[in-house]
């Protein structure tokens, strides 16, 4: 009977407590009025509420783009690759979780582009917000660092590569009129890393981008796979077949990594390769 009354009283008092919580958030949602959010853009009775949810649609959309944009357009498909790479050689699928090592990347990736971002957001995303600047102009000063960043690491090659098979290259044929001065005619604009189309510009980029991930890979297997080769070898000297080599060699890559300071190294070698 005790501890039938000591369960009642202690969920009478759990009870009182939530419902005394209960009271306070309707107190403070009356107080307090949770604003009505409203993109609709046929409820608009000025220009300028017109203009902010047609700003606010912009964002929205451009926010279910993001992830794509990041994988395409930054430094994230070469860390993420080169540390892929690195938990195979190593031989610790299991041990870092695939979050670790795409969180890594993120952070990386934002410290890499932190330059990149600051201007397309100084240029273009904040005098934009501001109505100093047309969303025309947005667009072709925010692309522009974007289009800068992605040039510095494309090799011309690939770029070239695009641009023949899209025949955007230079057809432009000179003439020379009655005063003396060149005018082009039919052909198109001569190509710059101005106005180098970004839709040539990001397939180019990846395509680099997985060329030298994959050399960067290549580089960290080699001495993991010197220690999986020593340590097979001595092995089947020693008769111990049916050891597998990979749970022996495993501690001796290991306390190489540690010894050579390995996590400093890979990511100062990721982050210099951007510079």
């Amino acid at each position: 009977m005790k501890r039938k009354n000591k369960s009642l009283l202690i969920f009478a008092l759990v009870m009182l407590i939530m419902s005394i919580s209960l009271i306070k958030v309707n107190a403070v949602t009356q107080t307090l009025p949770i604003p009505k959010i409203n993109i609709s853009v046929d409820n608009a009775s000025t220009p300028k509420e017109y203009v902010d949810n047609i700003k606010l649609l912009l964002l929205l959309t451009v926010l279910t783009l993001l992830p794509s944009i990041v994988i395409m357009s930054t430094s994230f498909v070469r860390i993420i690759i080169v540390l892929s790479l690195f938990k195979n050689a190593i031989g610790l699928q299991q041990a870092i979780p695939k979050e670790v090592i795409i969180g890594l990347a993120l952070f990386l990736t934002f410290f890499t582009m932190a330059p990149t971002f600051t201007k397309v957001n100084n240029e273009a995303l904040t005098p934009y917000l501001n109505n100093k600047i047309t969303q025309q102009v947005a667009i072709d000063k925010g692309s522009k660092p974007m289009r800068d960043f992605m040039l510095r690491q494309t090799r011309a090659k690939d770029l070239k590569l695009f641009l023949d098979v899209g025949k955007l290259q230079n057809t432009v044929k000179n003439q020379v009129d009655a005063k003396g001065k060149v005018i082009l005619t039919n052909g198109k604009p001569k190509l710059t890393y101005d106005n180098v189309p970004l839709y040539a510009v990001v397939p180019s980029f990846l395509i680099s981008e997985l060329r030298r991930s994959f050399e960067m890979g290549f580089l960290l297997f080699i001495p993991f796979m010197i220690i999986d080769i020593v340590t097979g070898s001595i092995l089947m000297a020693m008769g111990m077949m049916m050891l597998p080599p990979v749970m022996i060699s495993l501690p001796f890559k290991l306390l190489l990594f540690i010894m050579v300071d390995g996590w400093n190294l890979l990511v100062k070698s990721l982050i210099m390769s951007f510079s």
